[in-house]
């Protein structure tokens, strides 16, 4: 069966996140666009994965946490694991490798955390954004002993992106899939990155607002939906 997906979406709880993008809003807009399972991505943060997650199960919609890891290089890599218990260890790994730089919300914005009926439980203090010390050759590694599944980001993008960053993806990553954003020309790329002719390409929104989040367009053929079923794609194509 044909299963719908964007597994890069933000919250309010990245900095760049509109305030809008609630665990409600998120979950409710992602029904209307037909779309049958997420992952909530915010930056260097799965504080806001539990709430979407729980508003997600109310509403029938897959829901995989996971988080927009900052690389050392400054490179973007969508992170996504099997389980809230494997996210949070995670997410306390990265924090153990982030530069504590104190937010300023009125330059970058709030970083607001909320439960699942939008209510505001708190804001993280120090500046998500930032690059963690975690190289991406590493990464990998580091999210399978999590259980997890790792993937660079929007690569065809001039920021943030591992060909921006480094020119290529290098072999040595290991990586079984990588993102295209919806600007991307997947065929000019698998051109002129050979390598991309074995990696499965996804494509998601990247939405920092519930206006960027896209009708159901991509999707994956499985036998069945679970965030396990999702994962095995991503590591196997």
């Amino acid at each position: 069966m044909k299963y719908y997906y964007d597994l890069h979406l933000h919250s309010c709880l990245s900095p760049c996140g509109d305030e809008d993008m609630t665990p409600n809003n998120i979950v409710g807009m992602s029904k209307l666009l037909g779309l049958d399972v997420i992952a909530l991505t915010d930056h260097n943060s799965v504080l806001n994965c539990e709430a979407v997650m729980k508003v997600g199960a109310e509403n029938n919609l897959c829901v995989i946490p996971g988080m927009e890891l900052t690389t050392g290089e400054e490179i973007h890599v969508v992170c996504l694991f099997p389980t809230l218990e494997k996210a949070l260890l995670w997410n306390d790994y990265v924090k153990e490798h982030q530069m504590q730089f104190p937010n300023r919300a009125d330059i970058y914005g709030r970083q607001v955390i909320m439960n699942e009926k939008d209510e505001e439980t708190g804001e993280v203090e120090n500046l998500l954004i930032l690059a963690t010390d975690i190289s991406v050759m590493d990464v990998k590694r580091l999210v399978e002993s999590y259980d997890g599944v790792c993937y660079p980001a929007h690569i065809n993008r001039d920021s943030m992106s591992i060909i921006a960053s480094l020119g290529d993806i290098p072999p040595e990553c290991d990586f079984t899939c990588c993102e295209v954003s919806s600007s991307g020309d997947v065929e000019k790329l698998r051109k002129a990155y050979p390598i991309l002719n074995d990696m499965l390409i996804v494509r998601d929104s990247d939405a920092h607002y519930l206006q960027n989040m896209k009708d159901a367009q991509n999707y994956f053929e499985l036998d069945s939906l679970s965030v396990e079923s999702v994962l095995e794609k991503l590591k196997n194509k």
